[in-house]
């Protein structure tokens, strides 16, 4: 019989249900929508409509997105890019293999969409150099961080919420790499299906794509005539340099040449980089970035002993992630108008060098700290990137013109890579030997990152998806609810009897497909927690491995194949690969049938066999 507290409920699951769907308001505020009509209808008291947040789940997924900030900030993940460039050469399915194994890794550890984001840009880099059609490349990586949260217990919030689901019910968890053998076959099937046929499903083969390009640093320093300005120049130990400040030297008012950015003379790429600052003492071994012309910076290096040095690619790219150059254009109500840049002491106003100054069609380089300023002189500055990217703020003396695009690719705690690489190989096996709970050791592991500076501590706020951590604390408590009231075990002994007599593998394959039918339309998050408990109740009664139905309801959540709206993963690569609602189609259809059949074939091996 319903009763009272069943139908409140019932409707409350409905309501939420539709509202996430209809995406009228935002899941965060659904969720406390969910927590107020508990509590205020009788169905939960205070501590019940509140415990979501106090659930070890939701501590594992905020600490998460702190772990994931530090595998970007420290360049963990960006030197995993390169790695593709620099072995992948310019075959199409090799790249493509590494592509997806690389994105499948590094989401392991991070969030997929946060995986999707990184890989993006890395792999439109990748087709650029290497000739291809990014087409090819876009959507297969996509489906590599759909997958990525099939490889182990913190890759999702599915995985996490599901596996609570299992302790709530007081029956063995998932263990940390429980879900890896399912994400790697999954994957292997993957590439062999987009190697073979998915690829051409989405362009012909050897088809090219003409996508606008942004602009980078190069393309602003040839435009600007000053490409070949650029010279690298060691100070060796008897330079009459060493010991002296950059203020001292005045390297622009006596030899008309301008200072980057100075590495650190310890002889080693991994040294660090510092932008130029007037208080800067020049030591042995420093290797200095300067632009300024050949004569001059000749001169220079005669005067001080110094030695060229041939610049790398590699060795660039290390001085371009500390200092940036941008293009900025005075606006005409500018206070700098009709004043030199000595005057206005631009310097020390914006913290940032001009470079040169672009005025009818002419860049002019020399002497330009007395050059009276104009209404729609471009300026090419230089400086920190903190502080180039704060140019944007002064928008009633300049326009920011051009940002060029390797300001994407900065990578600020580089030197903490090492670093941040131990203290995730030792949060790693705290769990997978069970010597720490998984919420202690991902706590533990956040703290070290935290105290070791390998995410600024200023922005760890900003670091966290509040709106993903408030639906999950606010739609827990429906699961409470659900149980409390008796819809979990109705809808259960329903189950059990619709299937009691069906084939184990039978149910597995509902569960997965229905899974599947709602994350189209709703947050996997919010599918895994309505459907984990059920499933899990489901399966001890129809004596199913409960560990295979959790399985089976996680791994679905991550198999949002087949439509671009069914995870923001798909979304994100949907813009810059200018793909149609049939590409999603085309593949993900086979790529939900592959991950059905892992799924059913290591369930029956790992649980029912």
């Amino acid at each position: 019989m319903l009763q009272w507290d069943m139908l409140i409920a019932l409707l409350t699951l409905a309501g939420a249900v539709g509202l996430l769907v209809s995406n009228r308001l935002r899941n965060d505020v659904v969720a406390v929508l969910v927590i107020l009509t508990l509590m205020i209808s009788g169905v939960l008291d205070t501590s019940e409509a509140l415990s979501g947040f106090s659930s070890s789940a939701v501590i594992i997924i905020a600490c998460m997105f702190i772990v994931g900030k530090a595998i970007t900030h420290t360049g963990i993940a960006q030197r995993v890019g390169e790695g593709i460039i620099r072995y992948g050469g310019t075959n199409e399915k090799r790249l493509l293999a590494m592509i997806m194994g690389a994105a499948a890794t590094v989401g392991a550890f991070m969030s997929s969409t946060a995986t999707a984001a990184i890989f993006t840009p890395i792999t439109l880099n990748v087709a650029e150099k290497a000739n291809l059609n990014h087409k090819r490349l876009l959507l297969p990586l996509a489906a590599a961080a759909l997958i990525s949260g099939m490889m182990t217990l913190v890759a999702t919030t599915a995985n996490v919420v599901t596996n609570g689901a299992l302790r709530e019910q007081g029956v063995e968890s998932l263990s940390f790499f429980s879900f890896t053998p399912f994400g790697v076959v999954t994957l292997l099937l993957a590439i062999g299906f987009m190697v073979l046929f998915g690829q051409n499903m989405l362009a012909p083969k050897g088809s090219k794509v003409e996508r606008k390009k942004e602009p980078c640093i190069d393309d602003l320093l040839q435009y600007h005539q000053l490409d070949q300005f650029e010279y690298l120049l060691r100070v060796p130990a008897h330079s009459d340099l060493v010991d002296r400040t950059l203020a001292r030297v005045q390297l622009n008012a006596r030899y008309h040449i301008i200072l980057l950015a100075v590495q650190s003379g310890e002889h080693n790429r991994r040294a660090p980089i510092t932008s130029a600052r007037p208080e800067r003492v020049f030591l042995s071994g420093d290797l200095l970035m300067v632009i300024g012309k050949p004569e001059n910076v000749m001169a220079f290096a005669e005067r001080f002993s110094l030695h060229t040095v041939s610049a790398s690619a590699g060795l660039r790219r290390s001085f371009f992630q500390v200092v940036g150059i941008a293009e900025v254009m005075l606006n005409p109500d500018s206070s700098l108008i009709g004043k030199s840049l000595k005057e206005t002491q631009f310097q020390t106003l914006f913290q940032s060098m001009v470079l040169g100054v672009r005025r009818k069609g002419q860049t002019i380089t020399e002497n330009i700290t007395d050059l009276p300023l104009k209404f729609g002189d471009v300026l090419l500055v230089c400086g920190a990137w903190k502080n180039i990217l704060r140019l944007e703020q002064n928008r009633d003396q300049y326009l920011l013109l051009t940002l060029p695009q390797d300001h994407k690719e900065v990578v600020p705690f580089r030197h903490k890579e090492k670093t941040a690489l131990i203290i995730l190989a030792i949060m790693i096996s705290l769990m997978v030997f069970n010597v720490l709970p998984p919420v202690t050791a991902i706590l533990t592991g956040t703290a070290a990152l935290l105290l070791s500076r390998c995410v600024p501590l200023n922005s760890i706020y900003n670091v966290v998806d509040w709106q993903t951590i408030v639906m999950i604390g606010g739609i827990l408590p429906l699961a409470v609810a659900l149980q409390k009231t008796g819809v979990i075990p109705v809808v259960t002994t329903w189950f059990v009897a619709t299937f009691a007599t069906v084939n184990p593998l039978v149910v597995l394959t509902c569960l997965f497909l229905f899974t599947v039918l709602m994350g189209s339309f709703i947050s996997n998050s919010a599918v895994a927690v309505l459907l984990a408990p059920m499933a899990v109740d489901a399966g001890m009664k129809l004596d199913i491995s409960p560990q295979a139905c959790a399985m089976v309801v996680a791994i679905a959540c991550s198999a949002s194949f087949i439509s671009p709206f069914g995870s923001p993963v798909n979304m994100v690569v949907r813009e810059p690969g200018g793909y149609a609602v049939k590409d999603y189609v085309k593949v993900g259809v086979p790529l939900l049938g592959l991950s059905l059949v892992a799924t059913l074939f290591l369930c029956w091996l790992m649980y029912l066999k």
